[in-house]
């Protein structure tokens, strides 16, 4: 039998090959993948796992599929503990996250973590806040609301699917600010773990007025359940938000951009880390997921690697500074 010779140098490439060669296949999940939203069903959390997850298997871009874990509690903090202290190492592990969830870790709400803790591997898009009320809801217009909250701040109360505190309720704050409203510590604001769960507590007639985002309204929307008065964006909304208006075209300055992504266990390689950046890439580039995005009022908004590790950040500081302004936090 003749026995196969190579040179060192052809040897020592060989080996090379074959070691990035199998550390590609081991990058990425090899089965069933685990998307965790951190709420009830209904939300924008649980709208992201379930809608990205679908186009990762349309476009696949994953061999298996995905399933939806809810994992609601604490605006996300459950979920964020469970990763960093169940779930470390594990590739197979997204997690939905939001401005809600720099806003709750630039509060300091989720004891004993930050942001270093986890990985962020990328964004999806981008939603704008809404304020919206039920169909027989008696504010007709986004003034009819403040001129109540002018004559009394706790008159008007707002549901929304994060904490108090958190970015649901901070978009009221913020909006009432800007209409020179005080004090802003007398407006009323009830927290559900979702938007699902507050939308049907306003369309119910229990709560006033809804404090959310875009994407998690239009089925209410387009059932004649809820009325939007104002969208917290720069300009108006395409698609089927187009005619709602802005509250900057009806005199109040302010805007309220929530982006929508993942972060994943603490623990990680830098090849599973890689591996799922280009995924959530291959996803925001696709048709699949550009007609998801008009069909639900989402706004392009792309961020991963360090530059998306940055942004976090600077975000989790500029709204430490605003819930400072607002004493929410010391």
């Amino acid at each position: 039998m003749k026995l196969l010779s190579l040179k060192p140098s052809a040897l020592c490439a060989a080996l090379t090959l074959a070691t990035l060669s199998l550390s590609a296949q081991a990058a990425g999940p090899s089965g069933k993948i685990d998307c965790i939203a951190p709420a009830n069903p209904g939300g924008g959390w649980d709208f992201t796992c379930r809608s990205v997850g679908q186009v990762l298997s349309e476009i696949g871009a994953i061999d298996g599929s995905v399933q939806t874990t809810n994992m609601p509690g604490a605006s996300g903090g459950v979920a964020f503990s469970h990763v960093v202290t169940k779930r470390a190492g594990q590739n197979d592990v997204i997690v939905s996250a939001s401005t809600s969830t720099t806003t709750r870790l630039a509060q300091h709400q989720f004891p004993g973590l930050d942001a270093d803790m986890v990985n962020w591997a990328g964004t999806v898009g981008a939603d704008y806040g809404v304020i919206a009320v039920s169909k027989d809801s008696p504010y007709r217009t986004l003034e009819d609301l403040l001129d109540a909250m002018e004559q009394k701040p706790s008159s008007v109360s707002f549901a929304g699917g994060s904490a108090s505190g958190g970015w649901d309720h901070l978009k009221v704050l913020m909006m009432a600010r800007a209409d020179g409203i005080k004090p802003l510590n007398k407006i009323k604001y009830l927290p559900f773990d979702g938007g699902g769960e507050a939308m049907t507590q306003v369309v119910g007639g229990h709560i006033d007025a809804f404090s959310g985002d875009a994407s998690e309204i239009l089925g209410f929307v387009e059932s004649g359940d809820l009325r939007v008065l104002a969208v917290l964006a720069d300009g108006r909304l395409p698609g089927a938000l187009n005619d709602f208006p802005t509250a900057k075209e009806q005199g109040v300055d302010v805007e309220g951009i929530n982006w929508r992504g993942f972060y994943l266990p603490p623990k990680l390689s830098d090849e599973d880390v890689a591996w799922w950046e280009d995924a959530l890439h291959k996803v925001y580039e696709s048709q699949e997921w550009k007609d998801v995005m008009r069909q639900n009022g989402l706004i392009p908004f792309d961020r991963s690697g360090d530059d998306f590790k940055d942004y976090v950040h600077q975000q989790i500081a500029d709204i430490e500074e605003i819930s400072k302004e607002v004493g929410l936090i010391q």
